[in-house]
């Protein structure tokens, strides 16, 4: 299907956390598929979800249903849902694992969020030593190779690299 974004993770836990509390409602499975495919934005996930709900309708379980769709349903979901079936608590399993999704969604926002400033740092770093590279050093290079003087080992490994950086600038900035 073309139209609409992809099926993320916070999608598949809101579809969650919206069964389990349409289960708790005491709202039969196939309608309560019909009415949260009906308030999805995600074209995707409308489709998704019919799907799912037409698996049901024709006699699969809910767990073997969410198993034919494995890039948006783990293991871990499926065997869940699977326990819930066989024990009689799918509303209170489903609770559970919209709540663990959606603190694992929380969590890796805090990790990304946490990551941006290192990042951020890495590229500023990466830029300046370029600029220094590319246009200081070789003005230093100038400077000193008017002295005349023989230069140590580690001023001529920093020329050295700076020449690379100005033969090679485009290839580092392509990476």
């Amino acid at each position: 299907m073309r139209g609409g974004s992809s099926i993320k993770q916070k999608d598949v836990a809101i579809f969650t956390r919206q069964l389990a509390t349409m289960m708790k409602a005491g709202v039969p499975l196939l309608q309560a598929f019909d009415i949260v495919a009906r308030g999805s934005t995600n074209p995707r996930m409308t489709k998704l979800l019919t799907d799912i709900r037409s698996d049901v309708e024709t006699g699969t379980s809910l767990s073997a249903a969410f198993r034919k769709h494995p890039m948006h349903f783990d293991a871990l979901y499926c065997n869940l849902v699977e326990a819930g079936e066989a024990g009689g608590i799918l509303e209170a399993l489903l609770d559970r694992l919209a709540m663990y999704q959606e603190k694992t969604i929380a969590i890796k926002s805090k990790i990304k969020s946490a990551l941006m400033y290192p990042v951020a740092v890495i590229v500023v770093a990466f830029v300046v030593l370029t600029v220094i590279m590319i246009f200081v050093i070789p003005a230093f290079k100038e400077v000193f190779s008017s002295f005349g003087a023989d230069l140590p080992a580690p001023t001529l490994f920093v020329i050295a690299l700076s020449e690379f950086f100005v033969k090679w600038w485009w290839a580092i900035f392509s990476l």
